[in-house]
């Protein structure tokens, strides 16, 4: 990454009402110069002026915008910004774009190299980088709400808590190193030993209660599966709100998968509608019940379904793929041409009764599908694993810290506690070796 002054449109390109220019590093200040007439002497930081834009040679008017700076480090990079505010026509827009390319030292900013920027001066590590990410990228309100809780230093601040605690006891290990001829006192050891042990059992259970970081972004798997013309194609089209699967009178109409991706009250899902089961009676159709059974395994969640106004079909075939977590729901569909006792007995097996072509009693479907799913966000949505490096970053930190122990030498133990502070360092990008000599030098009389 080079010193230049770098530059880039920071709204889509298109037409719009407003469009945002973001200008950030040394020279970001000589716009105001060579492109305004606004005084310098008379500038405050971070108060917005209005101003004719022109270009940097000829001198022409690009545009009427609103422009503020941010002093370094008063603003998201950390270096000087200037960001300025103008009308979102392409003509203004690229005009600009070649306005500013003309200016010493500029240049076009590489994708992310913003944030990078700030990484680099300290603005944010690497899980807020993240979390700005997902922001936006953020479709749903879970996914909002849980990336502003990254950006906020959710994650950030418990890693923290367990690198600094590492880098605590790797600065007693490093001070007994350098004093070889002193013994570690046996109450020192067992407090490494039991902060260390504290440390490991903290990430087990992280890990342990994180087992939805990709469905966060991707959306939960819920596959509706059933048999022939039990409805799945109508129950996928009236939860979705459109004609997503082809719906016929005809078994076996829908014979590969079919995807639609929902927002549940925040929570994202995938819907995903199958081959009718349990057997096919041509090769086609049985790739497609083989791979209904494959997605009914993978599914976080299952809807099992039957026509239950239909006395030939019956919905037994659920049982191979019910289990112990509860993760499915029993539908009896065309409930409207049943009798009340019919729906008593039905009501009386757990199932949920509803119309799929009449859009009868669905709600009671997302409602159950939105509780289940925001239930495992409960109780720890302002920790929860969003990248799958994180998770491989802490299980290598716990592979160190289980080979740890004071009873070989030292160094070796050192080293141990070393590698484990360096993997949570690569999730937040903060590996720095001189914060231990810190540690040492300000908690020991060294040098005495």
């Amino acid at each position: 990454m080079d010193n230049k002054t770098i530059y880039a449109l920071s709204t889509l390109f298109g037409k719009s009402g407003i469009a945002v220019f973001r200008i950030s590093g040394a020279s970001a200040f000589s716009v105001f110069g060579k492109m305004t007439s606004i005084d310098m002497d008379k500038y405050e930081d971070r108060k917005m002026y209005f101003a004719e834009l022109r270009h940097p040679v000829s001198r022409e008017t690009l545009d009427s915008v609103l422009i503020v700076g941010f002093k370094a480090p008063h603003s998201f990079t950390g270096d000087d910004t200037v960001e300025i505010n103008c009308h979102g026509s392409k003509a203004v827009i690229r005009s600009i774009l070649e306005a500013l390319s003309v200016l010493p030292d500029f240049r076009l900013a590489e994708a992310g190299e913003f944030s990078r920027r700030a990484f680099y001066n300290g603005k944010m590590d690497l899980t807020e980088a993240d979390g700005l990410a997902d922001l936006i990228d953020a479709e749903t309100k879970l996914q909002q709400k849980i990336a502003l809780q990254q950006m906020g230093g959710s994650l950030l601040n418990l890693y923290d808590n367990w690198r600094s605690q590492l880098v605590e006891i790797l600065s007693y290990i490093e001070a007994f190193i350098d004093f070889p001829e002193e013994n570690i006192p046996q109450n020192t050891v067992f407090k490494i030993e039991k902060k260390v042990k504290d440390i490991q059992l903290s990430i087990q259970k992280h890990l342990s209660d994180n087992k939805v970081e990709e469905h966060l972004r991707d959306g939960f798997r819920v596959v509706i599966a059933g048999p022939a013309n039990a409805g799945k194609s109508s129950l996928i089209n009236a939860i979705v709100n459109r004609n997503v699967a082809i719906v016929s009178d005809i078994a076996g109409t829908t014979r590969d998968v079919i995807d639609a991706y929902i927002d549940i009250k925040g929570v994202p899902v995938i819907l995903s509608d199958t081959a009718g089961l349990p057997e096919g009676n041509d090769k086609i159709e049985q790739i497609g019940i083989d791979m209904a059974k494959e997605k009914i395994n993978e599914a976080d969640f299952k809807i099992f379904i039957f026509d239950a106004s239909n006395n030939n079909t019956t919905p037994d075939i659920f049982n191979m793929y019910m289990t112990a977590e509860n993760n499915y729901i029993l539908v009896a569909n065309k409930a409207d041409k049943l009798s009340a006792k019919q729906k008593e007995n039905l009501v009386k097996q757990n199932y949920v009764l509803i119309s799929a072509k009449q859009n009868d009693n669905i709600q009671a479907i997302t409602d159950k599908l939105y509780y289940y799913f925001s239930e495992i966000f409960a109780d720890n949505s302002s920790q929860i694993i969003t990248r799958r490096r994180y998770k491989d970053a802490l299980i290598e930190c716990l592979d160190n810290l289980k080979r740890f122990n004071l009873n070989k030498d030292v160094e070796l133990a050192a080293e141990d506690i070393r590698l484990a502070c360096r993997s949570i360092g690569k999730i937040t990008g903060r590996v720095e070796v001189d914060e231990i000599l810190d540690k040492i030098f300000s908690s020991f009389c060294i040098g005495k």
